[in-house]
């Protein structure tokens, strides 16, 4: 309980809401911290720090953001904006509605977007954290829009063989020096050369262009999320799903559906990573290939297990992803939704038996799927070693899992992302004490160097 005011409530919008939560100072101050860390940020918010927002001090400007998102948890009120909160906010001058990412215009969301993050600065980005309410199994899609805002130009085949073309070609530099090189580059290419397409697209033609365009915006969120920008990533994926549903493309919307069920589950939410997955499942139709079925029904196994429910069924989940996965006799068609090989199922199985408590079976299967990767997988392969790293020190071997990162020095000192420079840091914090073992001693100063080369 708080103590006794010695002052009247200067905020009684926040008093309201505090209330209504019915929770501790210090349990809204935690979720607020951890809203914060889900976005890659530390948040110093106490219960001290709520009791000087009632007495009318404002909170930094990087804290409104997530203060609204934790509100909005704990309250189920998707729709909060910093003015209910009590507080202005110039970041914040549309209303809640329109902030809904399902709502609106696709097109004009991947223009906002693709400017914001151009634009490559956090501060751009901290009115956009990512949602829980944004992360509900979405409605069936809505009617397309019949025109759009913009001059209308001349669209043909040839435009949609380039933007093909620009996915494949940013893709691969994507693998090869991740998410934090060249984002702001797709951010540009969307904005400036493939949302004028999509405004001015009719006809036979619309389908297949609005398809490319949601090659390339998924390709942006993938990236964001590479970065430590889960809410840019969300409404870029978000988009996407809704780009398919314009082009009647259902397997680029189980791929974005997909992808939003694996962050979801990556931060912590497994019980809508689970029905995002199921929705993913749902997307494809009886036809859809079996690489892709399996690429799907891994993940669903992957969520079910974080809910740390009938552990049964995630077993049969696997074994029909692996069934698929060997029927699947031709090669990959695509790197979006095609390009599930048996190394990824080897990664899938690994994060599936984590969730599970099964570390020695998780070490297997990630050591697999690392040893797998093609050469042009730098980005791939760094990740998932370093999770692969994570699994030994939580089995007390930082010495195996410093021989792991060792054997990864060239990938870790050419990828730039943001996620693998956290998860790096997490394990130096871990092995600290395990500092005088040589190898140890060794691949501490490869993560040291790495960072001071620009690396991850």
């Amino acid at each position: 309980m708080p103590r006794p005011r010695a002052t009247p409530i200067q905020n009684m919008r926040l008093a309201c809401l505090i209330e209504e939560t019915g929770r501790t100072y210090t349990a809204i101050a935690a979720m607020i911290r951890r809203v914060s860390g889900e976005n890659g940020t530390e948040t110093r918010c106490t219960a001290a720090s709520l009791a000087r927002w009632l007495n009318g001090a404002a909170p930094q400007p990087a804290i409104v953001p997530a203060a609204v998102e934790a509100f909005a948890r704990l309250l189920d009120r998707p729709v909060l904006t910093p003015a209910d909160l009590g507080w202005s906010s110039g970041s914040t001058t549309r209303d809640a509605q329109s902030e809904d990412p399902w709502r609106g215009d696709p097109v004009a969301w991947v223009i906002r977007l693709g400017r914001t993050d151009m634009l490559n600065r956090r501060a751009a980005v901290t009115a956009g954290l990512y949602s829980l309410a944004a992360a509900a199994t979405p409605l069936p899609p809505a009617a397309r829009p019949a025109t759009r805002p913009g001059t209308s130009i001349r669209v043909g085949p040839a435009d949609v063989t380039r933007v093909h073309a620009m996915a494949a070609y940013f893709g691969e530099i994507d693998d090869l020096f991740g998410g934090g090189h060249a984002r702001s580059a797709v951010a540009a290419y969307l904005v400036n050369d493939v949302a004028p397409l999509l405004q001015g697209a009719s006809g036979p033609i619309r389908a297949d262009l609005f398809t490319a365009a949601a090659e390339v915006t998924y390709l942006a969120g993938w990236m964001a999320a590479d970065d430590l920008q889960p809410g840019l990533a969300q409404r870029y994926y978000i988009q996407v799903v809704r780009l398919a549903a314009e082009a009647d493309a259902p397997l680029m919307r189980a791929t974005a559906l997909r992808s939003l069920a694996s962050q979801a589950v990556e931060l912590g939410h497994p019980a809508q990573g689970l029905a995002l997955a199921d929705a993913a499942a749902d997307a494809l139709h009886n036809t859809a290939p079996a690489r892709t079925r399996a690429w799907v029904n891994g993940m669903r196994a992957e969520a079910l297990a974080a809910t740390g429910h009938n552990p049964r069924r995630v077993i049969r989940l696997l074994a029909s992803t692996e069934t698929d996965l060997e029927r699947a006799d031709s090669p990959p068609a695509s790197d979006l939704t095609g390009n599930y090989r048996r190394e990824g199922f080897e990664h899938q199985v690994g994060l599936t038996l984590l969730n599970m408590g099964d570390l020695p079976g998780a070490e297997e299967h990630l050591s697999a799927s690392t040893a797998a990767r093609r050469p042009d997988e730098r980005r791939t392969r760094a990740l998932i070693g370093t999770r692969l790293a994570t699994v030994q020190i939580r089995q007390h071997r930082p010495e195996a899992a410093a021989a792991t990162l060792l054997g990864l020095a060239d990938d870790l000192t050419a990828v730039k992302s943001a996620r693998l420079r956290r998860t790096l840091g997490q394990i130096r914090s871990s092995w600290q004490t395990s500092r005088g073992d040589p190898t140890v001693a060794q691949a501490d100063r490869l993560l040291l160097s790495a960072r001071a080369t620009g690396g991850t």
